[in-house]
């Protein structure tokens, strides 16, 4: 299983992103451009030496991301997503994929996945924080999967 953020704009939440990747073994690839320099020292902070622990792919774009993948499965997390978290059946080798935090994926990139998932979350509120989005949906997929760590 891997995360992928799509054009991520807040160091912070990489940072906090790799250091889930790191925790729970996972892979994190970040699609380009990203709204920062990569060198920023707020990732670091934010990951800690964390960092040092998950591996981590950065690719050109989404074309390069997806040119990587091979079979995988590439689920995309999106308010406008058709399916609940909890209905929805993950594979151990599915991409967590997670959109830039202003404006998520352009349409294309959205109807190229294999699946739109939604948080289920009150209406009343717009959407989790990227980092959060992320942790719940790594959590439900390693639980249905087993495959958390040992």
């Amino acid at each position: 299983m891997r995360i992928a953020l799509y054009e991520p704009e807040i160091a912070g939440n990489v940072g906090a992103v790799l250091r889930l990747g790191a925790c729970f073994g996972t892979p994190v690839d970040l699609v380009e451009p990203m709204g920062f320099v990569w060198d920023d020292r707020r990732v670091r902070r934010t990951a800690m030496d964390y960092i040092d622990h998950v591996d981590v792919t950065r690719h050109a774009d989404f074309a390069a991301f997806r040119a990587s993948l091979g079979p995988q499965r590439v689920i995309l997390f999106t308010t406008k997503g058709s399916e609940p978290l909890h209905d929805f059946a993950f594979r151990p080798d599915d991409v967590l994929l997670f959109g830039k935090e202003s404006a998520g994926v352009p349409a294309a990139v959205a109807q190229s996945c294999d699946a739109r998932v939604l948080i289920p979350i009150r209406p009343e509120v717009r959407s989790l924080n990227l980092a959060i989005a992320s942790a719940v949906a790594l959590g439900e997929a390693l639980r249905q999967t087993g495959t958390w760590p040992e």
